[in-house]
């Protein structure tokens, strides 16, 4: 028979686990920097009114030794020298009670306020500058690099696919106005910055010009056009691939300058229909989309080596589909593949790191 606290401890264990992946309520405080400096110079200021009127009310255990008279100025004047410093001894306390006062009381307001003071130099003053530095030195570095605008479910994969394909994640910038979604990124490795990827400011940040790629994601069909407006707008030279998700946007997003335009539920109707087809069509066409799978679809520019040779004879020994010849589509079975020429842009199918399929 099982012991009856073994079964009880055994219950209890799903709402251990449940209690250690709870993660607390919480919204963002919109306040401006201004607001939050006001909030830190009040809070200050009304320890050191607190001090001062402690200091008050336990006057007549302080003596002043330059006239024995301690004076509410002097009380003023002994409150801020003492939270600031260690006093310069013209003022002290003698009594025991003022004594007290000073230990319990004024000792943790002048730790409080030496807080405050310090934590508003460094989010103001050291922070910024050190975020500004941080910032420019990665501009510096910044060429070739791959944009990714919008870091939601499909950024996300898309960021992780392509590192997973061997993309260096320093060499991936990753733009989003969440900073809980950017938190997931830069654990990734990857350069972050919280803002609006439809401002020009944000894109010129990133060095949108001399970007590789740009990745556009955003959530809405509505938003990522605008994106892709202001992105080809500025980077006029720049491929950009947008996720859209409403077959009557694919049109407006290859208008608005997009080279490639993905419809992920158009995709997903394809495997749908594939899958009806026949048992393994769907997974192969899944295996071809990963990089985790046991073959890969790649695009290159065909090399010196294999012009006037054939699509079948490709030197990296992958399987060519088809080629792209002054923007026409060329199949493998069509006379052209028989011969390939310098420009020629080949997709290929090749065996992935994870097997060696024989495609």
């Amino acid at each position: 028979m099982s012991d009856p606290e073994d079964s009880n401890a055994k219950a209890k264990l799903p709402q251990r686990s449940a209690r250690k992946q709870f993660k607390p309520l919480r919204r963002a405080v919109n306040v401006p920097v201004w607001g939050d400096l006001s909030i830190r110079i009040g809070l200050a200021i009304f320890l050191i009114f607190i001090v001062v009127m402690i200091h008050w009310w336990d006057r007549d255990g302080l003596v002043d030794n330059v006239d024995g008279e301690v004076s509410f100025l002097d009380v003023v004047y002994f409150t801020m020298i003492s939270i600031t410093t260690t006093g310069f001894g013209d003022i002290a306390p003698v009594s025991d009670k003022a004594r007290l006062v000073e230990a319990v009381i004024v000792t943790p307001i002048r730790f409080a306020v030496f807080f405050i003071f310090v934590g508003t130099a460094y989010n103001f003053i050291i922070k910024r500058s050190w975020e500004k530095w941080r910032m420019a030195r990665i501009q510096e570095k910044l060429s070739k690099h791959i944009v990714m605008l919008g870091f939601g479910v499909s950024g996300s994969e898309s960021v992780r696919e392509l590192i997973e394909r061997g993309t260096d994640p320093r060499q991936i910038v990753v733009v989003d106005p969440s900073e809980e979604r950017l938190r997931e990124a830069e654990k990734l490795g990857c350069n972050i910055i919280a803002a609006d990827a439809t401002r020009d400011s944000t894109l010129e940040a990133v060095r949108i010009r001399e970007a590789r790629n740009v990745l556009v994601s955003a959530g809405r069909d509505d938003t990522s056009i605008l994106i892709v407006l202001t992105v080809r707008h500025l980077a006029p030279d720049v491929p950009i691939s947008v996720v859209v998700r409403a077959n009557d946007n694919e049109l407006l997003a290859r208008q608005a300058g997009a080279n490639n335009v993905i419809n992920p539920v158009h995709f997903a109707g394809l495997l749908l229909a594939g899958s009806a087809k026949g048992a393994h069509i769907a997974d192969y066409l899944a295996d071809l989309a990963s990089v985790a799978g046991r073959v890969q679809l790649i695009e290159r520019k065909v090399t010196k080596d294999e012009c006037g040779s054939s699509i079948y004879d490709l030197k990296t020994g992958g399987r060519g589909l088809r080629i792209y010849r002054n923007g026409e589509a060329l199949g493998f079975w069509e006379p052209e593949c028989e011969c390939l020429q310098e420009g020629d842009v080949v997709v290929e199918i090749v065996p992935s790191a994870n097997g060696d399929d024989k495609v």
